[in-house]
């Protein structure tokens, strides 16, 4: 008899869109009605069999809501629950806000001697700036209302530059005669209490953490270990490169120390297994998470060396002496050190919010400084102690940026922004941007400009007089200028364009290479004559007329670049009060362009040096810049400019 196998049942049909407790109820109806037709028919609400059919369908509709909600908190645009939302914020890099600080300018105030010179008609004083104190940041202020502040950058009183000007200004006087002066800066300070907390480890422990102990923290200030050694804040426990600034002095850097009045402090990149990151919880508390590293033998100690490891084959490198554990590759530093027989003190601030948005002039408080002096020789240690006893501050503008935590939909849409950006630098504009963003204390950057590297062919095209240029995709130009004292244009020096090229560093792509270089300044000068109208004073509208090209001309309106379109200037001559017409000059102007450019290049006037033929460079009105990356800059306004009126209009306005 041919073998044959045993009848299947047919396959019966199930449905997977039930999701509530009434379709889960009416589709196990519909299923017992059509697969079991004749052992159940009783569909009854009070039969035994319902009752069941309904238990079923309410650990359905129980399950189905549990599932449903843990797939709604896996995805960062649903979900609701606070926990969720950090957790997952965090692991795309971008830290919940539980306060903001507020911040505030600040004037800080310091007396100082006068200091004599000559006699009789030759007699003169001035500031003595070597009693002037270099005031440390983390200076501790406070409000009329009781408000903590801090402030973020030192206040050397005997430093100036166009970003950190001083002040100088004659206090007192003993017979018209100055006997002391009055020295002035301005710092930023941030709101928020400052405290320590002390953490006290033994052995160590892979992936360690503490918890801080007040909320709301805004910033770790620091953590040092009781060696001594330092612990650095970093995004991801496998960034073990980090960045340190260092005052630019001779003992740091001699080659570079010169320029420290563009650079006042050096930025370093430190590689170091100390590190830590920061983790917040829902409880609006802050966690330091350390690394894995639990071993006190260097990694080249604990990991093979590949250079060892080889077959028993004649020639082959040798093995290792010795029987390595795999494990050990655990105990390495890859993703920082775990602290161990130590103690961390960690200082840090917190608090913020709306309150912390004090008025103008109430910041008026010192509560703590520590400061300074670079060189005591020959100064008298009671003007020392009065210096600092004048020491006083406010801030003539009210505070602002403080407000509270982040709303749970705030801290989503804020995650997906950051995770966009990615903290890198792709286009032109994102180098420019971050280039701008420097800290003031690591180079002044006015002016900034990129384009692709270019370099000639290193393929030679038989044409010995061909100078024959390909564009390197994976290099780019920047061109930067900086202010000096007086916030003219100026080139900036190797210190900052060290700092720059450190700083990109950490946002540049792997490929992208950035030549820092410096851009040309071309200085000018301005000519124009106009006819006024009938009444008005010629010297005033000349005066009205010059003020309207310095507007025009303001450095901080130029960019490396940008061309002169003499229209555009001779169009806001005709605005001024009084202006009937602009008329071209008829003095080296053969071309009768309605306002005249001039090249201003002598360097013992003061000017940039750079000879530019201006007259070559204009075309249908227009003042092109050089090829190379250039600005046009006006820089003595009040001689540069050349004003005359040719002549009163007749006619009636």
């Amino acid at each position: 008899m041919p073998y044959s196998s045993p009848k299947n049942d047919s396959k019966k049909e199930v449905r997977y869109l039930n999701k509530d407790f009434s379709s889960f109820k009416a589709n196990l109806i519909e299923f017992t009605k059509t697969y079991f037709p004749k052992q159940y028919n009783d569909f009854n609400e009070a039969s035994p069999g319902m009752m069941f059919i309904e238990m079923a369908s309410y650990v359905g509709d129980v399950l189905s809501y549990y599932i449903d909600n843990q797939f709604k908190e896996s995805l960062l645009a649903f979900a609701e629950e606070k926990r969720t939302v950090y957790n997952m914020a965090q692991s795309f890099g971008y830290k919940p806000k539980l306060a903001t600080p507020s911040v505030v300018r600040v004037d800080i105030f310091q007396t100082v001697p006068a200091l004599s010179s000559g006699t009789g008609t030759n007699y003169t004083t001035k500031a003595d700036l070597r009693y002037g104190l270099n005031v440390k940041s983390g200076m501790q202020l406070q409000s009329d209302s009781g408000i903590t502040f801090t402030t973020s950058e030192d206040c050397n009183f005997k430093f100036s530059s166009s970003y950190d000007p001083l002040e100088i200004s004659i206090y007192e006087t003993n017979n018209n005669v100055p006997v002391t002066y009055l020295l002035k800066k301005t710092v930023r300070a941030y709101s928020g209490n400052v405290a320590q907390d002390f953490f006290t480890f033994n052995t160590a422990v892979k992936y360690d953490r503490v918890s801080l102990s007040n909320d709301n923290v805004t910033e770790i200030l620091s953590c040092t270990d009781s060696d001594g050694n330092s612990w650095y804040e970093v995004p991801f426990l496998a960034q073990d490169t980090v960045f340190e600034d260092m005052e630019n002095t001779s003992r740091n850097d001699p080659d570079l120390a010169s320029q420290s009045d563009q650079a006042p402090y050096l930025l370093k990149l430190l590689k170091t297994s100390r590190r830590f990151n920061t983790f917040i919880r829902e409880d609006n508390k802050t966690e330091l998470r350390f690394g894995a590293g639990v071993s006190d033998s260097p990694d080249e100690e604990i990991i093979p060396n590949p250079d060892e490891v080889g077959s028993t084959l004649p020639g082959s490198p040798s093995k290792l002496g010795e029987v390595f554990d795999p494990s050990n590759f655990l105990k390495t530093r890859a993703y920082g050190q775990a602290p161990s027989n130590t103690t961390l003190t960690v200082t840090y601030r917190y608090g913020g919010g709306v309150t912390h948005n004090i008025a103008s002039n109430t910041l008026t408080k010192v509560q703590s400084l520590n400061f300074e002096v670079s060189d005591t020789s020959g100064l008298t240690q009671s003007l020392i102690n009065s210096s600092r006893a004048s020491i006083a501050v406010t801030n003539p503008e009210p505070a602002s940026g403080g407000k509270g935590p982040e709303s749970i939909v705030e801290v989503k849409n804020n995650t997906l922004a950051y995770f966009q950006a990615q903290a890198r630098a792709v286009t032109k504009q994102d180098y420019i941007t971050r280039v701008y963003a420097l800290p003031p204390k690591y180079g002044n950057i006015a002016k900034a400009y990129i384009v692709q590297d270019s370099q000639l062919e290193s393929v030679s095209t038989g044409d010995t007089n061909s100078d024959n240029r390909i564009i390197n995709p994976l290099a780019m130009n920047l061109y930067v200028l900086g202010f000096d004292a007086r916030r003219k244009l100026t080139q900036v020096g190797t210190a900052v364009k060290e700092n720059i090229q450190t700083y990109l560093t950490q946002f540049r792509m792997v490929t992208d290479a950035i030549n820092i270089k410096n851009a040309f300044v071309i200085n000018i000068g301005v000519k124009f004559n106009i006819i006024t109208k009938v009444g008005y004073n010629g010297e005033e509208v000349i005066l009205a007329a010059i003020q309207r090209i310095r507007n025009f001309f303001n450095v901080d309106k130029w960019q490396i670049g940008q061309p002169i379109m003499l229209a555009d200037l001779a169009y806001q001559i005709s605005l001024v009060d009084g202006v009937s017409a602009v008329v071209p000059p008829e003095e080296n102007n053969p071309n009768g362009l309605p306002v005249l450019i001039t090249n201003k290049a002598l360097a013992s006037q003061g000017y940039s040096g750079n000879i530019y033929d201006i007259a070559s460079a204009t075309k249908d009105g227009v003042v092109y810049p050089s090829l190379d990356p250039s600005i046009f800059e006006l820089k003595f306004p009040a001689t540069d400019i050349e004003g005359r009126v040719v002549g009163t209009s007749t006619g009636t306005n």
